[in-house]
């Protein structure tokens, strides 16, 4: 496979004289310059899909639809006129331009409702002008068109001007069905004051298909719904023509399909039958979030879209190739198994892969636990000690206990009613007047919820909690009892292992053969047995971060040679929810000492090495990324901020700024990253550039 070295970057992050504001579709085309001017081969895009009023490009509005925010508006071939005989739009598009300039980091709520309030105005603009509404310059114009000089076209009576405008949008939809059930949505989300589909009327929150055609066919509605047509069209024109553009400069684009959709996106609303309601995907616990991760997305009903021969993927896909020559799949494990939460549950500490093995009753029978001992590790039981240490009296204790729990016969310990399925309510219970007292009290039997070894997952089956050492339950068995459960719940691994691989096969070959795209994964964390094997049967380029390509069961955890990466991999210094290769460097010293023992025993460099607790500079940026060059993998592919830190100017006073995204958070800050200069100042660096091309030409010649 041939070797190429390239840079990711969020579009948003782009900055250009025409895009001071955000990043924009046609930035694209700078920015290619600069990287062949640098001898990058590859220029990977953080997703660019309508995500609505969510700033994370990872919590898609829709599978299919681009970010309108990413439109540039003077390059439409409509702004022109529009500037000159608009009145309104003129003033507001003046308005936007003075206030919304560059700053290091982008307010998303207002850059992205402003230029959608520029987008309605300008097509106002057009309906007036198909309704023959324009007929002389609202006003003398005066201020020059910002937009570049554009060719004049013919003059068109209004009836031939709207006819060529309507059959624009009219080919578009042809050409893309997805258009008809996103514009309902947006307009009937737009109505709603942005709201989730699940608070809207009957009416429309559970509605099929062909009612949701029948509201699209609605002439009353026709123009709403044309509006986000043409924006859509727009879009596509201009992500089209930028994409293309890469594609001439010998640049591969890669691009990013989230495996997840947002609960509240029109693909939820108008496939329910994709989709599984009452799962959630999330993460299992870890050393850095013990009680997991709940992302608050459904999970797939794979079977259904088995069922419909991935046809709602491979749109995805085919929508996708349209642009790039390569794509990411996001969090692949979940092709294998998605870690499934109960919707209701606030962590995703009792959820559990799906697909997964369980083992019966009748099983752990056979191994002498009887009913109260199955019982005793499936349920949690809760001593009344646990409200009492906090109410300081018994029978107030003894009192809210027996609103949510019945008692153990007569003992001071209970269970929780059998009408309590998830932690949800317990927190929507009233438990004191006093609300400290009352926060205190729902925390405490929240961890009790938690406190079990087994998940009845059906009637007389079950399944071992991922964290089932940290039980009460647990902890209370004999060395010989948690011999037979552990040997019973490894076999149950061994049958996971299979049916993870059947799931992945299944669902990723007809995804990835839909397309000549390059497919590249996104396989961090859990190494399933089986991942490898399916990634080399399906084609998929796996993904080696240089710091977390360890060999982690050695002494020392030495990091892997460089040149031992495999060949059919994408390898980079650090992805967007990680830290900078400054802040690791600045923060991470085991890590960068093992770094650095690694470089030294594999003679990578003959240069002297630079100490660990050398503060992170220019020569050391140069040092780290010229040493993971060296990796075995056909793509090195890194962070656009890691190649600036070759030059010192570009950093920032603060270098938790020069971050993209900190996990487990939810804030203005993340997602919100702008580079420090313009792409135009990048293509007059010489030094940068030079210094680029030097980490290119050891990786690609190597």
């Amino acid at each position: 496979m041939k070797r190429k070295t390239g840079v990711v970057v969020p579009l948003s992050a782009l900055y250009t004289k025409e895009c001071p504001a955000v990043g924009d579709f046609l930035a694209l085309k700078d920015f290619a310059d600069f990287c062949e001017k640098c001898s990058l081969s590859v220029i990977q895009l953080l997703p660019v899909n309508d995500t609505g009023t969510q700033s994370s490009p990872y919590s898609g509005l829709s599978a299919y639809a681009l970010h309108p925010m990413y439109i540039r508006i003077d390059a439409l071939p409509e702004f022109a006129e529009a500037y000159k005989r608009d009145t309104a739009f003129a003033k507001a598009y003046r308005a936007f331009k003075k206030e919304y300039t560059y700053a290091s980091r982008f307010d998303y709520d207002k850059v992205c409702n402003e230029k959608i309030a520029l987008l309605h105005l300008l097509y106002n603009f057009i309906q007036k002008k198909c309704a023959g509404k324009v007929k002389a310059l609202a006003k003398k114009a005066t201020d020059k068109t910002p937009a570049e000089e554009v060719k004049a076209e013919p003059q068109l009576t209004y009836e031939q001007y709207a006819a060529k405008f309507n059959g624009e949008l009219e080919d578009f939809i042809r050409k893309n069905s997805w258009i008809v059930y996103y514009s309902v949505f947006k307009d009937l989300k737009d109505s709603a004051m942005q709201a989730s589909w699940k608070s809207w009327p009957n009416e429309f929150r559970e509605i099929e298909r062909k009612k949701i055609e029948l509201r699209w066919n609605n002439k009353a509605h026709r123009s709403s719904h044309n509006f986000f047509v043409w924006c859509q069209l727009r879009a596509a024109q201009q992500f089209k023509d930028a994409s293309d553009y890469v594609k001439a400069k010998g640049i591969t684009l890669k691009g990013d399909l989230p495996i997840l959709m947002n609960d509240d996106s029109a693909d939820c609303w108008a496939w329910p039958e994709y989709f599984n309601q009452e799962q959630i995907a999330g993460a299992p616990p870890d050393g850095e979030n013990p009680l997991g991760q709940n992302w608050g997305f459904p999970t797939y009903s794979w079977n259904n879209i088995a069922a419909s021969a991935f046809d709602w993927w491979r749109e995805r896909v085919k929508c996708a190739a349209q642009y790039y020559g390569a794509f990411r799949i996001d969090h692949i494990l979940g092709f294998f198994r998605i870690w499934s939460i109960a919707r209701g549950e606030s962590t995703a500490y009792l959820g559990h892969t799906n697909p997964y093995s369980s083992f019966t009753r009748t099983e752990l029978e056979a191994l002498d636990f009887d009913t109260g001992r199955i019982h005793w590790l499936s349920q949690p039981h809760i001593p009344t000690s646990t409200v009492e240490d906090i109410t300081w009296n018994h029978d107030e204790a003894t009192a809210i206990l027996s609103t949510l729990c019945e008692r153990v016969g007569t003992e001071e310990l209970w269970n929780f009613k059998k009408d309590i399925h998830t932690d949800s309510q317990i927190y929507a219970a009233k438990c004191s007047d006093d609300a400290d007292k009352d926060r205190r009290i729902k925390d405490a039997l929240a961890a009790k919820w938690r406190d079990r070894a087994l998940i009845e997952i059906q009637e007389d089956t079950f399944i071992p909690v991922y964290s089932y050492t940290a039980s009460t339950a647990w902890k209370s068995l004999n060395s010989e009892e948690q011999e037979k459960l552990k040997t019973l719940f490894d076999k149950n691994s061994e049958k996971e292992n299979e049916l993870w691989k059947k799931q992945a096969l299944s669902t990723l070959t007809p995804i990835c053969r839909e397309t000549d795209m390059i497919p590249c994964a996104e396989d961090l964390g859990v190494n399933l047995p089986c991942m490898a094997e399916v990634l080399k049967t399906v084609g998929i380029l796996s993904l080696k971060v240089v710091r977390w390509t360890r060999e982690w069961s050695k002494d020392g955890q030495p990091y892997v040679p460089f040149d031992k990466m495999p060949e059919m991999s994408v390898c980079t210094t650090s992805v967007h929810d990680s830290p900078t290769l400054r802040q690791w460097w600045n923060n991470e010293k085991a890590s960068v000492e093992a770094y650095l023992q690694s470089v030294q025993e594999n003679k990578i460099t003959e240069d002297a090495l630079p100490s660990k607790d050398t503060e992170f500079n220019e020569n050391i940026a140069s040092f780290c990324l010229l040493s993971s060059a060296k990796t075995g993998s056909a793509w090195f592919v890194n962070p656009l901020q890691d190649y600036l830190f070759l030059e010192q100017k570009y950093y920032k006073e603060n270098q938790d700024e020069e971050r993209i995204n900190v996990p487990g958070s939810v804030n203005s800050f993340n997602w919100t990253y702008r580079i420090p200069v313009s792409v135009a100042d990048l293509q007059k660096d010489k030094r940068l550039i030079e210094r680029i091309k030097q980490v290119a030409a050891a990786h690609d010649n190597c």
